[in-house]
């Protein structure tokens, strides 16, 4: 079992009244399709990766440290890139944020993450912001943006 699964929610769906099942349910859904994205950063795999993303021209992606990727198949290469040169990635995600707006949600955490590109382990904290749009009865990661958290 993967170590996100740690990741604990700030967003208590537990208070929200009957008249708010709607939005609990969506809450629900995006929080379901953030982990799926985590699972799929840390199986290394990009056909997994390519089902969490929607692919479409308006996409985009910033990864630590890089320029901003724009349109799917940008992202999507920026996915293989990273994929070919990592050996494991490993999540424990902290401080869950999730926030849904109509057809639109969006999570923000902090990835405590342990990757092995060559023979030692790195360990790194990085603030992301995860964008979904709600398409049919599925919400599909439409941005990421990864930034180094110094100190």
């Amino acid at each position: 079992m993967s170590s996100l699964y740690s990741a604990r929610l700030q967003y208590d769906t537990a208070s929200l009244s009957e008249g708010d099942s709607v939005l609990q349910q969506r809450i629900e859904a995006v929080t379901k399709a953030n982990r799926t994205f985590y699972e799929a950063f840390e199986s290394l795999d990009i056909a997994k990766m390519d089902q969490v993303w929607m692919h479409q021209d308006y996409v985009t992606c910033i990864h630590p440290g890089w320029t901003i990727r724009s349109g799917w198949p940008a992202v999507r290469d920026s996915w293989v890139l990273i994929f070919n040169n990592t050996f494991s990635m490993k999540f424990d995600l902290t401080d869950v944020m999730v926030q849904v707006a109509g057809d639109m949600a969006w999570v923000i955490c902090v990835e405590n993450l342990m990757t092995q590109q060559s023979d030692e382990p790195q360990h790194a904290k990085v603030l992301a912001t995860n964008l979904f749009e709600l398409i049919g009865d599925e919400w599909l990661m439409i941005h990421h943006h990864g930034s180094p958290v110094m100190g």
